[in-house]
């Protein structure tokens, strides 16, 4: 019997119950995607799974998308490793929505802790579906009629700059231009409306002068990041995070160095913007 503990307000939620070790029934698969759409983001707890088996929960979604820029698991290249060590610190500080740079960014992702620090490395969580709500009226109607771009290279820029970085990332700085989506989305499913620009891909809207579009998207990034639209998860080991890439941003805290985590992520592949 599946057992769902909300967590805040706006979204989150963990859910106890099911053995993600297993294959999941039809069922099962359906409740866990109803139950994205309701919370947003949705944990487990005690999960140890394979990654055969983490591929597979994420097949039960839909397509899996690959990552440009990062190193993989052996045998399963869907999965990619985020890892921040003494010697190599993480550089995704900003709040952000999954590989928006793509034309169809992800829908989702599933997202497994290996390695935790001892204290300190939570990752926050905010409904882009509350933080449309909050905007007033006039303001929803406005950025409804707006286009933005988002760029790989934008939201690499510090890898870039890095020595070596340039050739390391070349490959995938040709095959990722800048890409355009609306600031404000419809979710596909809900049919929700969304706020759909992110402050680690998003560089301007189009059709504003450069001083308007920095101060709108400032303002955006600011207004989402209110404490009533989010959730804070604290990482245990074998914890599993579920997210709806199209309706939530995350941040991860950075605030354990020097210590060793290391995460293990799948993205599920999304449709265009709309």
């Amino acid at each position: 019997m599946l057992e769902i503990k909300p967590m805040a307000g706006a979204l989150g939620a963990e859910i106890h119950g099911l053995d993600l070790s297993q294959e999941l029934n039809q069922e099962n698969t359906l409740r866990i995607r109803k139950l994205l759409n309701e919370y947003e983001v949705i944990f487990f707890r005690e999960q140890d799974i394979s990654s055969a088996r983490q591929k597979a929960l994420a097949l039960s979604f839909g397509p899996l998308q690959t990552h440009p820029a990062y190193a993989t698991i052996a045998g399963f290249p869907e999965i990619t490793i985020l890892e921040s060590t003494a010697e190599k610190p993480t550089k995704i500080e900003a709040w952000h929505s999954d590989m928006t740079f793509r034309e169809h960014p992800p829908m989702g992702t599933v997202l497994k802790s290996v390695i935790t620090p001892p204290k300190g490395g939570d990752t926050l969580w905010s409904s882009m579906t509350a933080a449309y709500d909050g905007l007033s009226s006039p303001m929803q109607k406005f950025l409804g009629s707006l286009t933005a771009v988002h760029d790989f290279a934008h939201g690499f820029k510090e890898s870039l700059a890095e020595p070596g970085g340039g050739e390391r990332l070349q490959e995938a700085v040709a095959s990722h231009p800048p890409v355009r989506h609306p600031v404000i989305r419809i979710h596909p499913e809900t049919r929700k409306k969304v706020i759909f620009v992110n402050s680690l891909f998003t560089t301007h809207i189009e059709g504003l002068r450069p001083a308007e579009s920095e101060a709108l998207l400032n303002m955006l990034f600011a207004h989402i990041t209110t404490v009533e639209y989010t959730c804070r998860f604290q990482w245990q080991a074998h914890s599993i995070a579920i997210w709806d890439n199209r309706s939530t941003q995350h941040k991860p805290v950075n605030d354990y160095f020097p210590a060793h985590r290391r995460m293990e992520r799948i993205t599920i592949d999304g449709d265009k913007p709309y």
